[in-house]
């Protein structure tokens, strides 16, 4: 069970890690004529971004840095995550 939770975590944070790079890399919270709530919406947006990349690099790489096993939340946070971004891209087509 362990192993697979490990993997399935693995494979969820190389989908988040992607999609999180490049969502974060089409933000652009310093661009000119944006409002100052618009601003703030970038900003606030950047942050999640990278903080979903950031978490998404630490399930990528758990299993190099011998980091400890998945639980069952860490597994079913990263899937849900995978799952909306894999809906998002199928809907878009």
């Amino acid at each position: 069970m362990t192993a697979a939770l490990l993997v399935i975590h693995w494979a969820c944070g190389v989908v988040v890690l992607a999609e999180s790079l490049n969502k974060l890399e089409r933000t652009a919270p310093c661009r000119r004529g944006l409002g100052p709530r618009e601003r703030t919406t970038e900003w606030l947006k950047a942050l999640a971004w990278l903080l979903l990349a950031l978490g998404a690099g630490c399930a990528v790489a758990r299993p190099v840095l011998g980091l400890p096993l998945p639980d069952l939340g860490d597994a079913c946070i990263a899937l849900g995550f995978a799952a909306l971004i894999v809906r998002t891209r199928i809907k878009e087509g």
